[in-house]
């Protein structure tokens, strides 16, 4: 079991749920300003349940197919992958995967269903979810894998950014609002981000196996530069939002997380070796969790 629960990576799931936390806040924020019902706990529990699921299923493709092409190896940084090190087999891995990926597919039904009911929307929604799952094994598993292209930072802002808040906000309230482009590209970034200083971690490494991810293609400089601009983005994002809906301080309590993005920046600038980079992906990660409860708390404590 403990092999298991390192291959699920579960300090990756936070990430994961962020977007659905948020989608979720916008909708109970709209209900308690209007006389509608819009927002529903059981569609907030299976979307976090099919988050989460969605995640594992990735976590899992991912240490199978890094394995497969000779990602992992004695020069990876970071925690040994379950397969690298001969605890779990490839067999078991595949079977694992699609386990995981028949209960994502089932909570993702159970979801759009109590959301959306039998409709043409729920069949528009059911190709999204197939689309994730998708992208979730395709990452790095089977033949020409995208994050082996340099696609895994677009993929991340859609599923982590646009399409986990829109998508969530879409199956409580049944409508979009586009104004929530903004918080949903800021999650997206930020998202985003994490992934990168991921990979400015395992750049050396990477260029060596001919996973040509967008670091290994712009270089150590550029990446820098490019996750500035990522975790600016974002909080620019956030903030756009909150001055445009105009609903109070409370909209502004993301704010708080600023000093500890400044500090990880910081870092990212003066950390001269890559795999000196690794804490800092903890740190984006929980701060961009952290942000989105944060986000979350002010719009339900807006008046």
């Amino acid at each position: 079991m403990k092999h298991w629960l390192q291959a699920f990576r579960l300090r990756t799931l936070p990430l994961a749920v962020s977007s659905i936390i948020v989608g979720s806040a916008v909708a109970h924020q709209e209900q308690r300003l209007s006389s509608y019902l819009v927002f529903n706990p059981v569609v907030l529990l299976l979307a976090v349940l099919t988050a989460v699921l969605l995640q594992i299923l990735s976590n899992l493709a991912n240490d199978l197919g890094d394995h497969q092409h000779g990602t992992d190896n004695a020069e990876r940084v970071g925690p040994q992958r379950a397969v690298q090190s001969g605890a779990i087999t490839p067999r078991k891995m595949r079977r694992a995967m699609i386990i995981c990926g028949l209960l994502a597919l089932i909570s993702g039904c159970s979801l759009i269903t109590v959301a959306l009911g039998v409709t043409l929307k729920t069949l528009i929604f059911l190709l999204i979810g197939l689309f994730a799952i998708g992208a979730a094994v395709k990452y790095t598993f089977g033949d020409n894998p995208y994050g082996y292209s340099g696609l895994g930072d677009l993929s991340v802002f859609l599923f982590f950014g646009i399409i986990g808040v829109l998508g969530t906000y879409y199956l409580h309230t049944r409508h979009f609002d586009f104004l929530l482009l903004l918080p949903a590209a800021a999650f997206g970034l930020l998202s985003a981000g994490v992934l990168n200083v991921n990979n400015m971690r395992d750049i050396v490494n990477d260029a060596a196996s001919g996973k040509r991810t967008l670091v290994v293609r712009m270089g150590s400089a550029n990446a820098r530069i490019y996750h500035t601009m990522l975790v600016c983005g974002g909080m620019l994002g956030l903030a756009g939002f909150a001055l445009v809906a105009g609903l109070g301080w409370t909209s502004w309590l993301f704010l708080l997380v600023t000093p500890g993005f400044i500090i990880h920046l910081k870092k990212i600038w003066t950390t001269a070796e890559p795999r000196a980079l690794d804490p800092q992906l903890k740190v984006l990660a929980m701060g961009t969790f952290v942000t989105a409860l944060l986000f979350s708390l002010g719009l339900i404590l807006a008046v």
